[in-house]
C-alpha cells in the first residue's frame, strides 16, 4: 500500500505520516527533508539557496544518510529549502529516489507537497492535510521554542505565508490538492484526533 500525504508547512502531515506508517507497518519518508538536505549542502558550501547550479549539483549527489534530522529542521534551512525546491532540475533529480522508496516492500507513506500529484499519482490513498496559516505558524513557533530557539510569532507567520505563496505558485510541481485526494483540515484537531481522522480515510480507501 502506498499512502501519499501532501500539504503546506506545519499542517501536521509529517506527524500524521509517521503515525500512519507505524500503524500499518509501512516505511515512511518525509520528502521535505530531501530538499532540506539539498539546501543545507548549498548553504554549507557558502552559496545562496537560489543558486541553481549549486542546488542541482547538490541534489544529483545527495546522500540523505549524511544528515541529522534535527539539523535540517532549523528555520534557516527550512527557508532555504523553499527556494531550492522551486528549481525544476532539483525536483527531477530527487524523483527517482522517492518513487523507488514508495514501491519498496511492504509499502510506504510519503509526505510532501507533490506526492499525490507527481511522485505517486497512482497511490492507493491520497490525503491533503491543511490548517489555517495562523495555527500552522503557532505550531512551528512552538517547535522552535521547544528546541531552545528564540523566535518571533509575527516573523514565523510571515514566513509561513511566503512559503505558501512560493510552494503554490512555482512552475515545477506546485503544491495543490490532487483531484482524488481527501482533504483533512487539522486546524481544530490535536495530534490524536488528526491521526484518527487519517486512519479513517485509509480504512475507507481500503474498503473501496
Amino acid at each position: 500500500m502506498i499512502v501519499a500525504i501532501d500539504g503546506p508547512a506545519a499542517s501536521g502531515k509529517g506527524t500524521i505520516g509517521k503515525r500512519l506508517a507505524a500503524h500499518y507497518g509501512l516505511r515512511h519518508l518525509d520528502t521535505g527533508l530531501l530538499y532540506r538536505a539539498v539546501a543545507k549542502t548549498v548553504l554549507d558550501a557558502g552559496q545562496k539557496p537560489d543558486n541553481a547550479p549549486a542546488a542541482i549539483a547538490a541534489a544529483q549527489s545527495l546522500d540523505p544518510s549524511r544528515f541529522d534530522e534535527a539539523t535540517l529542521k532549523s528555520a534557516e534551512v527550512g527557508e532555504a529549502a523553499s527556494y531550492v525546491s522551486a528549481i525544476p532540475q532539483v525536483r527531477a533529480a530527487l524523483v527517482g529516489f522517492q518513487r523507488s522508496f514508495a514501491v519498496s516492500k511492504p509499502g510506504a507513506v510519503l509526505d510532501g507537497r507533490d506526492i499525490g500529484t507527481v511522485i505517486c499519482p497512482d497511490a492507493d490513498v491520497k490525503i491533503f492535510v491543511t490548517a489555517a496559516p495562523e495555527v500552522r505558524a503557532q505550531r512551528r513557533a512552538n517547535e522552535y521554542r521547544a528546541s531552545g530557539k528564540t523566535i518571533d510569532d509575527a516573523t514565523v507567520l510571515a514566513d509561513i505565508r511566503q512559503r505558501d505563496q512560493r510552494d503554490s505558485s512555482r512552475s515545477a510541481s506546485p503544491l495543490k490538492q490532487a483531484d482524488d485526494a481527501v482533504l483533512l483540515d487539522t486546524t481544530a484537531l490535536n495530534v490524536e484526533q488528526a491521526v484518527k481522522a487519517a486512519i479513517a480515510i485509509v480504512e475507507r480507501a481500503k474498503k473501496r
